[in-house]
């Protein structure tokens, strides 16, 4: 069954898309590997060594997630619209529009391969926090599924980036001056209730807390709010993005002139 779907249409653009992986492996797994090792052995040995636990779990292990998390946030966007943007960039994105290819499987490939990728360095990287911390997950299937969703929403929202996009400088704004620190100030390294009441207040406006939160009660069973609404936000963003995608592809914005 393939819900009307043009099955090697997305195949083809999977594919391509999937080979670009290989072809820079070394941006793509080994650098990320590289970097969240250092989160490991930075905070570890300097905030672990000052704060032992969080919540009954040791600090080492409290922040796989929220490493994880950080990862996964940045590089669904940053495959995604870079996917995107290339052939808007060197204009083969017209041969594309006027391919019988409808918005829905251009959407479905290109995310589908952005949210595969992220989802295997996340992997990767899960593995390799193993080698610094004991790990354990209360919860794997609940883990794979906000794996799967927070890679899947995160790479339509670096698909509408793609093209929105005019050129390589805006390209970086949202994942740099946006996504990234509302991902550091959103419980990565800390519970939010380790914050002053206010500030806990505050912080709640910020939506990768509960992205993070939900991802981390699959792993201890401890969250800084309900997981239900870590999933309805979720939810939420999935399909607002889904909406502006497929918006975006009907009318041409920034892709027809």
């Amino acid at each position: 069954m393939n819900f009307g779907l043009n099955l090697t249409a997305i195949r083809a653009i999977y594919r391509f898309e999937m080979a670009r992986t290989w072809r820079t492996i070394m941006q793509s797994i080994i650098s990320p590997v590289i970097s969240t090792s250092l989160y490991f052995i930075v905070f570890g040995s300097a905030i672990g060594s000052r704060i032992s636990e969080v919540g009954g779990i040791s600090y080492g292990a409290f922040i796989v997630p929220g490493l994880v998390m950080l990862s996964l946030l940045t590089h669904s966007i940053s495959n995604a619209s870079f996917g995107i943007f290339f052939p808007k960039f060197n204009r083969t994105i017209y041969e594309l529009l006027s391919a019988p290819v409808s918005h829905l499987e251009i959407i479905v490939s290109y995310v589908g391969a952005a949210a595969t990728k992220s989802i295997v360095l996340g992997l990767i990287i899960l593995a390799t926090a193993g080698l610094f911390v004991p790990l354990h997950i209360d919860h794997p299937l609940w883990m794979i599924f906000f794996l799967l969703l927070t890679a899947i929403t995160f790479s339509l929202l670096g698909f509408i980036i793609g093209i929105w996009a005019d050129n390589f400088e805006k390209l970086q704004v949202v994942p740099l001056l946006i996504v990234t620190p509302l991902t550091f100030l959103g419980g990565s390294f800390y519970s939010i209730h380790m914050l002053p009441p206010f500030w806990q207040k505050v912080t709640l406006f910020n939506p990768v807390v509960y992205l993070i939160s939900g991802f981390r009660w699959s792993f201890y069973g401890i969250a800084d709010v309900p997981v239900w609404i870590s999933l309805a936000m979720t939810g939420l963003f999935l399909a607002a993005f889904i909406a502006t995608a497929t918006w975006m592809l009907r009318t041409g914005y920034k892709l027809k002139n």
